[in-house]
């Protein structure tokens, strides 16, 4: 049996729509929630993009002072380990030397 060769029954699909008019699309628009997240910029006002392009600078300028306080801090903690650093190698110089002094005693 020839499967390909069976005559199906074409289902007919519904034609398109057609697209809306310009007035059907201003009255959804006006419809729509204020809080449409789609037309939420149709409805926003300049003063609301402003003073949400305000909040994103001070938003920026607030990360940027943590990084700051945080690079500080590091840089801090750096200073403090390489202060340490320094004593344990005056330290080791001072037992060096007096090391180096012992065995030239002895030798002669």
């Amino acid at each position: 049996m020839n499967f390909g060769s069976k005559s199906k029954k074409r289902m007919v699909l519904p034609s398109r729509p057609d697209p809306p008019t310009v007035e059907q699309l201003i009255e959804d628009v006006n419809r729509a929630y204020p809080n449409d997240p789609v037309l939420t910029i149709l409805h926003d006002s300049a003063e609301d993009i402003k003073a949400r392009s305000s909040s994103n600078k001070v938003e920026e300028k607030y990360l940027q002072s943590r990084r700051y306080i945080e690079l500080h801090e590091k840089l801090q903690e750096a200073r403090s380990d390489l202060t340490r650093r320094r004593e344990e190698l005056r330290a080791t110089r001072e037992a060096l030397e007096l090391s180096v002094a012992e065995v030239k005693g002895s030798a002669l």
